[in-house]
């Protein structure tokens, strides 16, 4: 894999984010990125969601980006990367994902992933071990309460009126983009995954956040996550796009999970986030499509 960065005109990210071009797998990648001058801080890669384009998970990246080399790719045939000529599916994605983090020399990143960024990390950790130093799943989308599909395009439709306005043009640009047909084929494969099922394939330390007002993932109820003691879980104020709408609360709870300190010590979180249980139990199976004890 070559490595050629260009840096381009037009619209300026979120400071001190900057754009460039590189070249992955032989094809244009468009990212953000901010490297410290003193290489300092852990890297973090932030992984966007379904059919759109990292530029809504820059508040975030860019808060962190204070204290930690900062990396927002927007992955193949999604935001202005090119598409490949056969479409990804999660599986491809996530050996795109790593094959970006070759190319910009980060062998274990911290992974911040949302909404279909969450299945695609955890299928780095499974086809990939050992290339994950952390990971943050934010608004883990996939599995039976995003089915069937047609539930889940009323659920998508539901939290569009939850997000803050601003969100919208940038949606609406990505998807008309992104394009029907490759739409409803990576869209059914996300719906069909069994996200939080798959928790246990991660093998690093593992941070859920999820909004108390998000449609596609439910987890007000407390789950289980049988023998997974690295895993925790933060339900927080807001709806899916949590990157994109409580930038400083999701920075906030990163740090404090890659401090090993109290997830919820933090100013913002002391406001509105609250601890999700977490059983070590065998499960009830829950008809919500949810385990519960």
């Amino acid at each position: 894999m070559s490595r050629d960065r260009v840096r381009i005109p037009g619209r300026v990210p979120v400071p001190p984010l900057e754009p460039e071009w590189l070249i992955v797998d032989h094809l244009p990648l468009f990212h953000r990125v901010h490297v410290r001058h003193d290489h300092s801080g852990v890297p973090i890669v932030h992984v966007h969601g379904f059919g759109i384009s990292g530029t809504y998970l820059e508040p975030t990246a860019a808060v962190l980006a204070a204290e930690h080399p900062t990396y927002v790719p927007d992955l193949p045939g999604m935001g202005r990367s090119l598409r490949p000529r056969h479409g990804l599916d999660l599986p491809g994605l996530a050996r795109a994902l790593v094959g970006y983090c070759d190319v910009v020399g980060v062998e274990k990143p911290v992974l911040v992933g949302n909404s279909l960024g969450c299945p695609i990390i955890i299928e780095v950790a499974a086809s990939f071990p050992g290339r994950i130093a952390s990971a943050v799943l934010v608004s883990p989308a996939g599995g039976p309460n995003n089915q069937p599909m047609a539930h889940a395009l009323r659920q998508m439709a539901q939290d569009g009126l939850r997000e803050p306005p601003s969100m919208l043009p940038i949606a609406v640009r990505d998807y008309l983009r992104f394009g029907a047909l490759q739409s409803l084929s990576l869209f059914r494969a996300m719906t069909r995954y069994p996200t939080l099922d798959n928790l246990h394939l991660l093998d690093a330390p593992t941070l859920v956040i999820v909004g108390e007002r998000d449609p596609l993932v439910k987890i007000s109820r407390a789950f289980v996550l049988a023998e997974m003691p690295h895993v925790t879980a933060v339900k927080v104020p807001g709806a899916h796009a949590l990157n994109f709408s409580s930038p400083e609360l999701i920075a906030e709870l990163v740090e404090a999970h890659l401090a090993g300190g109290s997830l919820l010590a933090g100013p913002l979180a002391q406001r509105g986030a609250e601890l999700v249980e977490v059983y070590d139990t065998a499960p009830l199976p829950d008809p919500a499509g949810l385990t519960v004890r």
